[in-house]
């Protein structure tokens, strides 16, 4: 059976002296990282290992630290991995840095650099993870960017300069249409442009960066250049030409023709016409294959047409098309004429894109007129106006938006006028609403505009007037200023260019209106500073002067107060004022916490009793734990020490008393030796005539006692009082009322009674004397020993807290158990089975229980009615409803039978009595509920 030692009787465990603890042994990267190994908490050592690290320290140490500290704390193993890993990022993006300079190196030396390499080297540098960002790819990213853009810029200049040479050649071409004399007045500008040209040409052409160009823009350029050529000599020994034969009759007249008939005309020579080009030849294969084509477009077209297919149809209306483009002119008049007639009649397919187009605009249509709310006219009233739907701004993005859209419409299909009428009156009552609009927001714009001219005016009075802060309050100059910039963008909107111009005219006023406060603020930055030199020069030194720092810290607050700053610049000049000092706080900070981290040795036996508590709570052995709880107990007081030092002195004692024992007896020895040799001489001159030879000896004399050693002198204090000597019995007092009286005989303050009684003096110190009462087996002040650091205090709290909890648990589970065990007893009526004394507790004694066993034992006997009622009333738990009344009269006869013990008193018989008789849930249950509470009594 399982037993819980909740209620047992045992004998506590005599308490077990701990060895005391072996002082933790220094790790050897302790003094290395500040302490770090040390520390008591994982916050401490992330803090010391932080500021290790600000000291830059080798890789190595650092790997060595890593390895070492991350077994024991990850946390503050953290700012380590984190330092290890920037410098392996660090170190592989150097290598990759040099990796990818020689390849733009490569690419800059080259003597012919390819854009699309250039941007590939930025791509592909990106995309591993190169810092294009540092030294020396940033600067190699320019150069590359500098030099396609270069070669960007010969490309369009190149494009640029083709282009040129083709508006060149057209200038040349159009004047060859005109009179030769205005080609002779244009010549001399022509000439310097092409001059021009060729001088652009050849420099492009001498560029360093011209290898790097598309291989396509050197050809263009080449050809341009030929082009133009020819065409510029050409036309200036045409124009040679030209001159001459003006002066010559007999010379031969240009190539121009419309210079040669300008010349004719001018000696008198008839203009002949041009003869008519003949018709070139076709082949007849080529003309075969012209005519083969069209007639299978034509047979598609008439197909589908025949078909009623109109999308297919349009289609195949745009083959023949094309057809008739390509070889309209190798085709007879006969055929030619039955494609246009096949066209005509695909084209009549195509109406059901003018139906859609209708159906479209009808739409755009309702829009339009939708645009309005029209409510209809009740009988005898007149028709209201209808009222826009969109606000100003709104119905001008719409109106825009629905005329795009009939533009496309139109695009699509042939234009319905009458549609279109009605959109546009539409549109335009729509529009009406748009102006008024536009109006209005003129009106407003210009009545803003009037408001900041105003405020500009009223800020450069204000400023006039206020050169200075009055009575130094800068604040509130800070204030109005700041109310005027509030003022300013709230003056409403006004347009871009009445904004542009007003824009430059606040600035102006602002800033004059701003140039004291600007200068005092100058002032106080200086004065800052000093505060903050200050600042660093006291928490550098060796010892920090409070009084100082706050005097610095009053006057940092007195100038704040006094000139106001930027709000962002203000808390970084802050910052800094406050660092240096925070740094000298944390310092005295740091010396004093590891001053006080150092554990004694009594907390580190409070610890270690403390572990073991929470070891004995976790096993739910309440033996051990109340053991555990002893020796926690012993460790807070300090009685392990103090019976390690009683051992000692005690094994001291003990050898010190055997040796003087060794003494004492050889001198014992010695002493009866030396009284039977003085002896003899005497025994035989007795033994002369006249004696018998044969009497007995006299006895030998006896051994001289051992010395006792001195008793140690013990201070006792004289007093003679009556009552106050051990011998000395105390004197009664007299009890009751009046005894205990100021004054009274025997009672306090008597001069003549005895000894004060308990409590007479609450500011006495207890002594041994006053007998053994509820305290009387401890002094009255312990002695707690030193005090607890902070981890140990903790430690031994939480574990005390979690034992009571884990005893209390127990007994409740001990206490559930045996009642359980009691009623099943009573169920099956089997005496062996009660609970034995422990399990129920101190509250059953053996009568009772004895008398429970010879209950269960017997057969089912009496009513229990009663009896249960008085249990409810000891127990004082509630009885169910259809009990009441009884309950009620029970208690008035017991009220008439003062006499009669109570059920307070009885409950153990009449408990008794219950278990006599028959079994019943609901009476179980009843009674269970009673011995639930009176058992824990």
């Amino acid at each position: 059976m399982l037993r819980f030692p909740a209620f047992n009787k045992t004998p506590e465990a005599p308490e077990v002296t701990p060895a005391p603890a072996k002082p933790q042994e220094t790790h050897p990267l302790d003094a290395l990282t500040g302490g770090a190994f040390s520390a008591s908490t994982s916050g401490e050592r992330a803090a010391r290992i932080r500021e290790w690290l600000a000291g830059n320290p080798a890789p190595e140490q650092m790997q060595e630290v890593f390895k070492e500290l991350s077994a024991r704390d990850k946390g503050a193993a953290r700012p380590l991995r984190e330092k290890l890993d920037e410098l392996k990022r660090a170190k592989g993006q150097e290598a990759m840095a040099i990796e990818w300079a020689d390849k733009a190196q490569a690419l800059l030396g080259a003597p012919r650099l390819n854009i699309a390499d250039a941007l590939a080297w930025q791509r592909d540098a990106a995309k591993a993870g190169a810092p294009l960002s540092r030294e020396p790819l940033a600067t190699l990213k320019g150069q590359l960017a500098d030099r396609v853009k270069v070669i960007e810029d010969l490309q369009h200049r190149t494009q640029v300069q083709r282009e040129a040479a083709v508006l060149l050649a057209q200038r040349i071409e159009v004047l060859s249409t005109k009179s030769w004399k205005d080609a002779q007045a244009a010549w001399e500008v022509l000439r310097a442009d092409v001059a021009h040209w060729q001088e652009q040409a050849a420099a492009i052409a001498v560029d360093a960066s011209w290898p790097s160009v598309d291989a396509r823009f050197p050809p263009l350029l080449e050809a341009s250049k030929a082009q133009l050529l020819v065409v510029w000599e050409a036309f200036q020994a045409a124009l040679t030409q030209a001159a001459a034969a003006a002066e010559d009759g007999a010379a031969p007249l240009p190539p121009v023709p419309v210079w040669a008939d300008e010349l004719r005309l001018a000696r008198g020579v008839p203009v002949e016409a041009p003869p008519k080009p003949a018709k070139p030849k076709v082949d007849p294969e080529l003309r075969a294959r012209a005519t083969q084509a069209v007639r299978d477009a034509l047979a598609k077209v008439e197909q589908e047409t025949g078909q009623g297919h109109g999308k297919a149809s349009a289609g195949a209306a745009a083959a023949l098309r094309n057809a008739l483009k390509e070889h309209g002119k190798l085709i007879d008049d006969k055929l030619e004429n039955q494609a246009h007639a096949a066209l005509a009649a695909a084209g009549e397919l195509e109406g059901w894109q003018r139906w859609r187009a209708d159906q479209l605009r009808e739409e755009l249509v309702a829009k339009a007129e939708g645009l309005f709310e029209r409510a209809a006219p009740a009988e005898g009233q007149e028709p209201q106006p209808p009222k826009p739907r969109l606000g100003g701004r709104k119905m001008q993005e719409t109106l825009r938006t629905l005329r795009e859209q009939w533009k496309q419409t139109d695009q699509g299909g042939a234009p319905n006028h009458a549609l279109w009428k009605r959109f546009d009156d539409a549109c335009n009552e729509a529009y009406k609403v748009v102006e008024a609009w536009l109006e209005k927001v003129k009106s407003e714009s210009a009545e803003h505009k009037v408001q900041r001219l105003a405020l500009i005016e009223e800020v450069k009075a204000w400023s006039a007037a206020n050169a200075t802060a009055l009575d130094d309050d800068w604040k509130g100059f800070a204030r109005i200023l700041h109310q005027f910039a509030e003022r300013w963008r709230e003056a409403g909107h006004v347009g871009e260019k009445a904004f542009a111009e007003l824009q430059p005219q606040w600035k102006a006023a602002i800033n004059a209106a701003h140039a004291p406060l600007e200068a005092m603020q100058k002032q106080s930055l200086e004065r800052r500073h000093a505060m903050i030199d200050e600042a660093s020069a006291l928490g550098a030194a060796p010892l920090l002067r409070i009084d100082a720092v706050k005097a610095l810290q009053q006057r940092w607050q007195a100038e704040a107060q006094a000139v106001p700053l930027e709000r962002k610049h203000e808390q970084k000049l802050w910052d800094a004022f406050r660092r240096p000092i925070d740094e000298a706080f944390n310092r005295k900070t740091a010396e004093r916490e590891k001053a006080a981290s150092a554990l004694s040795e009594r907390d580190r036996a409070v610890l270690d009793a403390a572990k073991a508590l929470e070891a004995a709570n976790a096993g739910g052995d309440a033996q051990k734990i109340r053991a555990a709880m002893n020796e926690l107990e012993a460790a807070l007081r300090g009685q392990a020490q103090a019976a390690a030092v009683v051992t000692a002195q005690a094994a001291e004692a003990a050898k010190n008393e055997s040796n003087q024992a060794e003494v004492q007896a050889q001198r014992s020895s010695d002493a009866t030796e030396t009284v039977a040799s003085e002896a003899a001489p005497e025994t035989a001159a007795e033994g002369e005539p006249g004696t018998e030879p044969a009497a007995e000896a006299a006895p030998a004399a006896p051994a001289v006692p051992a010395k006792a050693p001195p008793k140690p002198v013990i201070a006792m204090r004289g007093d003679d009082r009556p009552g106050m000597k051990k011998a000395e019995p105390a004197q009664a007092g007299r009890g009751g009322k009046f005894g205990d009286r100021k004054g009274a005989p025997g009672g306090r303050g008597d001069a003549r009674g005895g000894p004060r009684g308990a409590g007479d003096n609450r500011f006495e110190p207890r002594r041994d004397e006053r007998g053994a009462g509820r305290f009387g087996d401890r002094p009255s002040y312990e002695d707690r020993g030193p005090r607890l650091g902070d981890a140990a205090f903790r430690a031994q709290r939480e574990a005390l807290e979690h034992a009571q909890l884990a005893l209390k648990k127990l007994a409740a589970q001990a206490h559930g158990e045996a009642l359980t065990q009691l009623l099943g007893a009573w169920e099956q009526r089997a005496a062996d089975q009660l609970p034995s004394q422990q399990e129920l507790g101190r509250a059953v004694t053996p009568a009772v229980r004895t008398a429970w066993a010879q209950a269960v034992g017997a057969a089912p006997a009496g009513d229990a009615g009663d009896s249960l009622l008085r249990l409810e009333i000891a127990a004082e738990v509630p009885t169910p409803a259809e009990h009441l009344n009884a309950r009620r009269m029970l208690q008035l006869q017991l009220l008439t039978k003062r006499n009669d013990p109570s059920p307070a008193q009885t409950w153990g018989q009449d408990a008794g009595r219950v278990l006599a008789s028959a079994h019943d849930a609901a009476t179980a249950r009843r009674l269970q509920n009673a011995l639930k509470a009176l058992l824990r009594k």
